[in-house]
C-alpha cells in the first residue's frame, strides 16, 4: 500500500438532541457543583451515554468515528484538575450509547450535540472535536448557531470535504471509498491492524495502540460503514463561513489519516480568523502521541 492509499484509507475510518443515561458518576476531588446524573432525549428519543470530569468552564468533547468518549481520558485527567468541566459523550451508535440504524448522518449528529448543549444548560461552552468529530461541530454551528458557544478547537479534522468531485479536486474518488467500505464489510479487524501504525509515532507504546484498536474493533461494522459513507459524501465547505467564534485547529504534518493540506489547512482557511497550529512530526492521533503539547494548547485556548 503506497502512502496515498494509507492517507485516504485512514480518512475513510475517520481516525478514525441527545439522551444521556442517568448515570451516577463519582466526583473527582474539588468537582463541586457539577451535575453527573442527567437524562436527555434526542429528537428521535435515543439515549446517549455521557460522563463529566472536573469543574469550571464547560468544554464538550466530540470523539472520532469508531471510537468513544473514552478516547478523551488523558485530556480529562489534565484539564479536569485545572478548572475545566470536561463533558464527553458517545455518539449515537458508538460506545455505550443506544444502537440505531436511523439518523446516521452529519445532520443528526449535529442535532444530538445541540441537545446535549441545550439539555445540560450549557452557555459559553468550548467545543472540542477530533477527526470526524469536527464535522459534527461545524454542522452544529451551521444548523443551530453559536449563541451558546464561546470557542471551538478542532484536532486533525477530516473536514471540509474529502470526496473528489468536479468542483473539489481534493480527496479521493467515490470508487476508492467504495473499496474501503468493501474491505470493512469483509474483514474489518484486518483492515484496522493493517492501518494502525500510520496513526501513531514509533515511540507510541504497543499497549496504547492496543487500547485504541480495542475501542475501534468493538464498533458495529454496518454502523461504521453507514456513518463513514455519510461523512465522506457531506460537503461542509459552505458551513465554514457560518462560524463566527474563535477557532483553533491543531494538526500534525505527518497526519496520514487526514492529510494537512486537504483537511486542516483548508478548514482553517475557510473560517474567519481561525488559527492553525501545525505539530511537527505528529500523526492523526496527536491527542495521544503529542499528549502534553495538545493538553497545554487546549488549556491555554479554553482558559484564555
Amino acid at each position: 500500500m503506497n502512502r496515498q492509499d494509507v492517507l485516504m484509507s485512514t480518512i475513510a475510518a475517520g481516525t478514525a438532541g441527545a439522551a444521556i443515561y442517568g448515570q451516577s458518576l463519582a466526583k473527582p476531588p474539588g468537582a463541586t457543583g457539577v451535575a453527573h446524573t442527567r437524562k436527555l432525549q434526542t429528537s428521535d428519543s435515543l439515549s446517549l451515554f455521557h460522563r463529566e470530569w472536573g469543574a469550571g468552564r464547560s468544554a464538550v468533547f466530540v470523539h472520532s468515528l469508531a471510537l468513544s468518549s473514552a478516547m478523551w481520558a488523558y485530556q480529562e485527567e489534565f484539564l479536569g484538575s485545572r478548572g475545566v468541566r470536561c463533558i464527553s459523550y458517545d455518539r449515537r451508535g458508538h460506545g455505550l450509547s443506544e444502537v440505531t440504524h436511523v439518523g446516521l448522518d452529519v445532520d443528526a449528529f449535529a442535532d444530538d450535540l445541540h441537545a446535549v448543549i441545550e439539555g445540560l444548560g450549557l452557555r459559553d461552552v468550548v467545543l472540542v472535536g477530533h477527526s470526524v468529530g469536527a464535522a459534527d461541530i461545524i454542522r452544529y454551528v451551521s444548523r443551530h448557531g453559536s449563541r451558546r458557544v464561546a470557542k471551538i478547537a478542532l484536532l486533525a479534522p477530516t473536514t471540509p470535504y474529502v470526496l473528489q468531485t468536479a468542483d473539489n479536486p481534493y480527496g479521493a474518488p467515490r470508487e476508492y471509498f467504495e473499496r474501503i467500505w468493501s474491505d470493512w464489510a469483509t474483514d474489518y479487524p484486518k483492515w484496522l491492524q493493517d492501518n494502525r501504525l500510520a496513526a501513531f509515532t514509533p515511540e507510541t507504546s504497543p499497549q496504547m495502540m492496543d487500547w485504541i484498536q480495542l475501542q475501534m474493533i468493538r464498533m458495529h461494522v454496518p454502523t461504521a460503514i453507514a456513518i463513514n459513507r455519510a461523512v465522506v459524501t457531506t460537503d461542509l465547505r459552505a458551513d465554514l463561513g457560518k462560524i463566527d467564534r474563535p477557532v483553533l485547529v491543531l494538526q500534525g504534518d505527518k497526519d496520514a489519516s487526514a492529510p494537512l493540506e486537504i483537511t486542516g489547512r483548508r478548514t482553517a482557511a475557510g473560517i474567519r480568523d481561525a488559527v492553525l497550529k501545525v505539530y511537527s512530526g505528529a500523526p492523526h492521533l496527536l491527542f495521544l502521541t503529542h499528549m502534553a503539547q495538545v493538553n497545554r494548547d487546549l488549556l491555554e485556548f479554553i482558559a484564555g
